[in-house]
């Protein structure tokens, strides 16, 4: 492919908007005031839209760029890119697996633990100058206790080898069971939260697991239960989550993800037993630099030989 015209739907770093604009001509859309009127008098000339995780690109974008022949994306999240209507034209897509695994999985058992051992409320604690003033109440342990995993994947995986070494029973539930791991099958979602002192989400978003922890869910993992959450926030039925834990029927919450970012409900930042975090699973500068370059790369490859690395399409 020679010279070809780049359409970005949002930025993402300095290094990086420079750097692409540096090496293809970019049509940054997020500067434009009508985006709807750029589209129209440039989107003909576009062949590769970038985007990300964050700002997707939806299918009515996709039509104002009859060119376009694909997609690439940063993060491995790609719910909010329009898949059947890319499918539905030929369009390939990209996105950045592997790269965050380790840094999600390490986020995800730092949330079972700060939980666990109330480590935000006891920092508000010090800070507010409560101690030795009033006891701070007891957390719990980790080690040794039961862990549920919705999504055994990569990142699913890398979870799981981490509990190891806290020594916790580890059980999972996906759509269908794995025979190369050695951890427990659960076929119900809901046996599995019955089960589980702590489920955590590293599954998909999207349509296929929209509202998939629902309420039936949440009530099994029960008020001595914590779900932590490090996928997205759509996985979750969030209105029932609120309801539940103010009535004290789940027993705590550690959230990187939420249903409308970075809107979140009143009802969660007035609960002090939770952990509440700017969907940060793969906030590094050694997985974003990673990820990034990877973006790059998966561009290249296309451009010259018409392949992507890491194809999700």
């Amino acid at each position: 492919m020679n010279k070809p015209t780049l359409l970005q739907m949002g930025p993402l770093t300095d290094a990086f908007n420079d750097r692409l604009s540096s090496l293809h001509r970019t049509h940054r859309i997020w500067e434009q005031q009508d985006r709807d009127a750029f589209l129209a008098e440039n989107g003909a000339e576009v062949d590769i839209i970038v985007t990300s995780g964050r700002f997707g690109c939806s299918a009515d974008v996709m039509a104002a760029v009859p060119k376009l022949k694909a997609i690439i994306s940063f993060g491995v999240g790609y719910d909010p890119i329009d898949i059947d209507a890319a499918r539905a034209r030929n369009i390939r897509v990209s996105n950045t697996p592997d790269v965050l695994n380790d840094c999600v999985a390490d986020l995800a058992m730092g949330l079972m633990i700060a939980s666990a051992r109330r480590i935000a409320e006891g920092d508000r604690f010090v800070r507010s100058g409560h101690w030795g003033q009033q006891p701070f109440p007891l957390g719990s342990r980790v080690s040794g206790k039961r862990l549920g995993i919705l999504g055994l994947g990569r990142i699913g995986n890398c979870v799981a080898r981490r509990a190891s070494g806290f020594d916790m029973e580890i059980r999972y539930h996906n759509r269908r069971e794995d025979p190369t791991v050695s951890y427990g099958y659960e076929s119900s979602l809901i046996d599995l939260a019955s089960w589980a002192d702590y489920l955590v989400l590293t599954c998909v978003g999207g349509p296929s697991t929209e509202g998939l922890v629902n309420r039936e869910v949440l009530q099994a993992l029960g008020p001595k239960g914590t779900l932590i959450n490090v996928a997205r926030g759509s996985v979750v039925d969030q209105p029932a989550l609120v309801e539940l834990l103010q009535a004290g029927r789940l027993g705590g919450a550690a959230l990187d993800v939420f249903a409308e970012e970075p809107q979140v409900p009143a009802e969660l930042l007035d609960l002090p037993q939770l952990v509440l975090l700017p969907h940060i699973g793969s906030g590094t500068q050694e997985t974003r630099q990673q990820m990034e370059a990877l973006v790059f790369d998966n561009l290249a490859s296309f451009i010259s030989r018409g392949e992507l690395m890491t194809p999700v399409l």
